[in-house]
């Protein structure tokens, strides 16, 4: 069983149409079953950085925090809907444990942290973040995810800062290339050791010739067709502990019926 939280938060984006992040979400929840989809209500307000450097820190602290209590509360696994990349911290965080891989599957590396940030956007350091080096009030407890168990399949582009942080961990890296052998997702994971998955799909990951609604869209991505089997294969070995899937935001509501047919199937792959 599945259980679906749509959180349309827009206050970690950097992109000029991060406030289109909402249309995205709903647009993705109208499609989901609605038994199985909860809703959050996230600050009306864009926030504040409380001195961080971090744009709208305080909204995100909240949508943190609410995020981490819907999936702790599911009896079921969860996959979150967003919004910005920034709602898969809460994710994590409540399923995070030392038997736990991540997947990121991303056109960027999300590797930034406030000191090597030149957006000051929160969506850049996700990952980083959820390894324990972030903002105040915005990391997983260090050592409850490890770069060892982190697996970033499909990006392509990277900051020189987020290049060496990279390059000096144990991150594990796959190309868009890599992907088109839908074992090799699954082969890394395994590599890690671990017993649980999560996976988190940024909708940039794809080649911008397969969807549309994207605001920081990379060249030279991922096949949808190479996304979904990477999943599937991924799912067929281990256990999924939970799933996001973010940065959706269609120029327009009805330009968002383009793209559903895509997001559904790797919505179905993940569900």
């Amino acid at each position: 069983m599945t259980r679906f939280v749509v959180v349309p938060q827009w206050q970690g984006s950097s992109s000029s149409r991060a406030m289109q992040l909402v249309d995205g979400a709903d647009a993705i929840a109208g499609d989901l079953p609605r038994s199985a989809t909860t809703r959050l209500d996230i600050p009306l307000e864009a926030g504040d950085a409380l001195g961080s450097g971090v744009h709208r820190l305080s909204a995100l602290h909240r949508v943190r925090t609410q995020v981490e209590e819907a999936v702790r509360e599911a009896t079921e696994t969860v996959v979150v809907v967003g919004g910005d990349c920034g709602v898969t911290l809460g994710s994590v965080s409540a399923v995070a444990g030392d038997d736990l891989a991540v997947v990121w599957l991303d056109a960027h590396a999300d590797a930034h942290n406030p000191e090597t940030s030149a957006s000051g956007a929160f969506h850049g350091m996700v990952l980083r973040s959820i390894l324990g080096d972030g903002p105040d009030g915005m990391t997983v407890e260090a050592g409850l995810v490890t770069p060892s168990r982190v697996v970033l399949a499909g990006t392509r582009s990277l900051d020189l800062e987020e290049e060496l942080y990279v390059a000096g961990s144990e991150i594990r890296m796959l190309t868009p290339t890599d992907l088109s052998n839908h074992d090799a997702l699954a082969d890394a994971v395994e590599a890690t050791g671990a017993a649980r998955v999560y996976v988190h799909v940024d909708l940039d990951v794809l080649d911008p010739a397969e969807i549309t609604g994207i605001g920081l869209a990379e060249p030279f991505g991922v096949a949808t067709a190479d996304l979904i089997g990477s999943i599937r294969a991924l799912r067929a070995r281990m256990p999924l502990a939970g799933a996001s899937l973010t940065e959706f935001s269609p120029s327009s509501p009805d330009a968002a019926v383009d793209d559903l047919g895509t997001i559904l199937r790797i919505v179905g792959a993940l569900a």
